[in-house]
């Protein structure tokens, strides 16, 4: 039913519920460090606000994500999603040929990866 929704809820939409509801309930457990909604929120804000002046990001630019599995992952997401930028998510794993037929598929902008990439 929610798909059928005009316009259709995003999973952005249930996680800003969530936010509402239990900003002080964990969401994500790594490593030592538990991160809670409103910690995610205010998180992917700040990243959303940097690539909107930083590297003038516009609703519709499609995002190359070259991270590995980590929250910074997740706030980067959110950021884009929140911009309205589709994220093209790459294997952090893929090198040579692979990595390179995924980035032209992609279509992207903007390539975003971590220093260790």
């Amino acid at each position: 039913r929610r798909l059928n929704r005009r316009p259709a809820v995003t999973l952005l939409d249930v996680f800003q519920g969530h936010v509402r509801r239990w900003p002080r309930r964990p969401l994500l457990l790594f490593q030592d460090e538990v991160y809670t909604y409103e910690e995610v929120e205010r998180r992917s804000n700040r990243v959303a606000r940097a690539f909107s002046q930083r590297l003038q990001l516009r609703p519709g630019e499609t995002v190359a994500v070259f991270l590995p599995n980590e929250p910074t992952y997740v706030w980067t997401w959110l950021a884009l999603a929140k911009l309205g930028c589709p994220m093209a998510c790459l294997n952090c794993n893929a090198r040579g040929r692979a990595l390179r037929h995924a980035l032209g598929a992609a279509g992207a902008t903007l390539l975003l990866a971590s220093p260790g990439e």
